[in-house]
């Protein structure tokens, strides 16, 4: 299972905000730390303030911010919402589907338990979790010693 690189650079996105808490970012500073393109970052921030987990204030002392602790950023909740879809085959789409073994395939149902399994793992999990190694981050993201 490979998750987009659009759901990446959103979970960079809020990773970057997360360390940089208090502190307006620019959607150029978060393109520049982490080499990614400025549009991709621009489209990742949209969606993310229209999830409503970042703010975003416009102009010339602009910039982003986390809209709220990290500790009430769900990981599964932003895997939702950033996956266009979870389909690990061809199968788990209805509208594609040419797959002959559909109906009598038991391998889809193993894969659907493993999806649930591995969002139920995210689930679990927050911002704040994954920002448990702050100083480590900083390190490398800020070029903080």
């Amino acid at each position: 299972m490979e998750l987009t690189k659009y759901t990446d650079y959103s979970l960079r996105i809020l990773i970057y905000l997360g360390v940089k808490t208090g502190h307006l970012v620019t959607v150029d500073e978060v393109a520049d730390v982490y080499g990614i393109s400025r549009h991709h970052v621009a489209k990742a921030v949209l969606h993310l303030s229209q999830m409503k987990v970042i703010q975003t204030t416009r102009g010339r002392a602009g910039g982003i911010r986390l809209a709220c602790n990290p500790k009430e950023i769900n990981l599964g909740q932003i895997v939702r919402r950033t996956e266009p879809h979870m389909n690990l085959l061809e199968c788990f789409d209805v509208e594609i589907n040419t797959c002959p073994l559909s109906t009598a395939c038991a391998l889809k149902r193993v894969l659907y338990q493993a999806r649930k399994a591995f969002m139920d793992v995210l689930d679990g999990y927050t911002l704040a979790d994954v920002l448990g190694n702050e100083e480590d981050i900083k390190k490398i993201l800020l070029q903080v010693e």
